[in-house]
C-alpha cells in the first residue's frame, strides 16, 4: 500500500529543514554539505516508511534523527571502553598501542620527519628501513618488507612470484580472512592460479607431490588462525613442505596470519611463530602487525633477500606501502621487543595478567555499581584472544554480570553513551569482562553504567 497524498505532503522538504533555526545552527557548526546529506537520507527513510503506510514523525523528530547522523560522523573515531573480553577486537581496532608508539605517532604526525631521507647522506631512503632492520634482527630473517596489511603482503607475494603460474594450497587452508576476503579471491586478484591439494580435513605430503607440475611457481601454507579443524585430520609438517618445495627449486611461502614473533609461555602449541617458520625452511613468512605482535595495522614479510627484493621491486609494492604514522608506531613496537619489553605491550599485559588481579578489579566495579543496581554479581568467565588469532583458546577471567530487563537495548544505550562501552549480552543481562578494561578505566566504566541505568549519557567532561 503506497502513501496517501496527505502523508506525502506532511513530510517536510530538505530545504525547509535546512532553513529552520536548528538546521541553520547545525550547518554553522558542522558544515552545510554534511547536514544536507544527513537530512536527505533521513527524509528518504521517512518517505519509504510512508509508502508502507506508516505516518511520518513530527518535523522536530525528523531533524533530530538527521542531526544524530551528523554528530556521529563529525565526532570521528572515538575512544571506547572494551568490556567484551575480546583482546584483539577487530571492530574496536585490534591491538591497542603502547604509550611509546602513541607518542611516536604524535611526534611524526605533528610535523616533518625523516620518513624517506637518509640524514647522513641527505639522499632518498626507504620509509620502512628502520622497521625492517629491527624485524631481521629480532627474527634472524635475511630480509624484511613492510606493507599496509597482511592481505596486501600476500597479494604482493603472489603477484611478484607466481603471476600466470600455479600455487599449491591445501583445501583445508582456503580460509576467509575476514570481510569476505578469501584466499581464492586474493589468489585470483594476484594473477596466480590456485591448485587445491588434498581434502578439507586431511592433506598429505604425497598430495602436494602429486600436484607439482611444470607451471608450479610456489607452495603456500596458510595457518587457519581464525578457526580450528579437529578430529580426523592430517597435515604435513612445515619442514617437510619446505623440503619438498626446495627439491623442485620452488619457494615455500607461509602465511602465519596472526603474527606471533617467537614462542612465548602460555601460547598454544599449534600457534606457529615467525621464528619457527623461518627455522623450518619457509622462504617467505607473512603476517599482520596488529594482531599478536601488538602493533599497528601492517603486513610483515620476512624471508630471503632474493624473494623480498623481487617483491620490493614489483609495481604494486608502492600503492601497498605504509604511511608515516604506521611506520612510526611499528618502529616503536619493534623497539620494545628489541629491548625485551614485550610484556609492556597492552595485548600481552592483558593476556598474561593474573586472574586474581582481574577478579579484584571486577569486585571493585561490583561495589561501585551496588548503589545503582542491586545484583551486580562478580562472575568467572573466559576472555578470547580475537582478531583471527588463537581460535578456541580462552584465558580465565572475571567480570560483573548485571541483570537488566532488555539486555540488547541496555547494551545499545551503553554503546552510545559517553564514554561508549561495549560489553557482552545474555538473555537475562549484560556482562562486563574486566580483563580488557584497564585499571584506570574502571571508574569511567562504573559511571557509564550508572548513567545508562538512568537513561542518560555522561556529560562531555566526564
Amino acid at each position: 500500500m503506497g502513501a496517501t497524498p496527505g502523508l506525502r505532503r506532511s513530510i517536510p522538504s530538505v530545504d525547509a529543514l535546512l532553513r529552520s533555526e536548528p538546521g541553520n545552527r547545525a550547518s554553522a557548526t558542522f558544515g552545510r554539505a554534511l547536514v544536507k546529506r544527513a537530512v536527505a537520507q533521513t527524509i528518504d527513510e521517512v518517505r519509504e516508511r510512508a509508502e508502507g503506510g506508516s505516518p511520518p514523525p513530527d518535523t522536530d523528530v525528523i531533524l533530530a534523527r538527521a542531526l544524530e547522523r551528523v554528530s556521529y560522523t563529525a565526532a570521528g573515531l572515538t575512544e571506547v571502553i572494551n568490556a567484551t573480553g575480546v583482546v584483539l577486537h577487530t571492530g574496536l581496532g585490534r591491538a591497542p598501542l603502547p604509550e611509546q608508539a602513541v607518542e611516536a605517532v604524535r611526534r611524526t604526525a605533528g610535523g616533518y620527519s625523516d620518513l624517506e631521507v637518509d640524514r647522513a647522506s641527505g639522499k632518498r631512503g626507504t620509509r620502512s628501513a628502520r622497521a625492517e632492520t629491527l624485524l631481521t634482527a629480532l627474527t634472524g630473517a635475511e630480509a624484511a618488507l613492510v606493507v599496509n596489511n597482511g592481505a596486501a603482503a600476500l597479494l604482493l607475494a603472489l603477484s611478484a612470484l607466481a603471476r600466470r603460474k600455479e600455487v599449491l594450497v591445501s583445501r583445508g587452508e582456503l580460509i576467509e580472512i575476514g570481510g569476505e576476503f578469501r584466499i581464492p579471491d586474493i589468489m585470483a586478484a594476484s594473477g596466480a592460479k590456485l591448485v587445491e591439494v588434498g581434502t578439507t580435513n586431511r592433506t598429505r605430503l604425497s598430495d602436494y607431490r602429486a600436484a607439482l607440475g611444470d607451471r608450479t611457481a610456489a607452495v603456500l601454507k596458510v595457518h587457519p588462525s581464525n578457526y580450528r579443524v579437529v578430529g580426523f585430520t592430517a597435515a604435513p609438517a612445515t619442514a617437510s613442505l619446505a623440503s619438498l618445495a626446495h627439491q623442485r627449486a620452488l619457494p615455500f611461502l607461509f602465511d602465519l596470519g596472526s603474527g606471533l614473533l617467537h614462542r612465548y609461555p602460555g601460547v598454544p602449541d599449534d600457534e606457529p611463530s615467525a621464528h619457527e617458520a623461518l627455522r623450518d625452511g619457509a622462504d617467505l613468512v607473512i603476517f599482520s602487525g596488529d594482531k599478536l605482535m601488538g602493533g599497528p595495522q601492517a603486513g610483515i614479510v620476512l624471508g630471503t633477500e632474493e624473494l623480498v627484493t623481487r617483491m620490493r621491486r614489483h609495481p604494486i609494492a608502492r600503492p601497498l606501502r605504509v604511511d608515516k604514522m604506521q611506520t612510526a608506531a611499528l618502529e616503536a613496537v619493534l623497539a620494545a621487543y628489541a629491548r625485551g619489553e614485550r610484556d609492556h605491550l597492552p595485548i600481552w599485559r592483558m593476556l598474561q595478567e593474573a586472574a586474581s588481579t582481574v577478579k579484584a578489579r571486577a569486585e571493585r566495579l561490583s561495589l561501585a555499581l551496588d548503589g545503582d543496581l542491586e545484583g551486580a554479581h562478580v562472575v568467572e568467565c573466559g576472555s578470547a584472544v580475537g582478531g583471527g588469532s588463537m581460535p578456541g583458546f580462552t584465558v580465565r577471567s572475571w567480570g560483573v554480570h548485571l541483570k537488566v530487563p532488555h539486555p540488547p537495548a541496555f547494551a545499545a544505550r551503553l554503546r552510545t553513551g559517553r564514554p561508549p562501552v561495549f560489553c557482552r549480552t545474555a538473555e537475562d543481562g549484560v556482562l562486563f569482562d574486566l580483563r580488557t578494561v584497564a585499571e584506570e578505566r574502571t571508574a569511567d566504566l562504573a559511571r557509564a553504567v550508572g548513567y545508562a541505568l538512568e537513561g542518560d549519557e555522561l556529560p562531555d567532561d566526564a
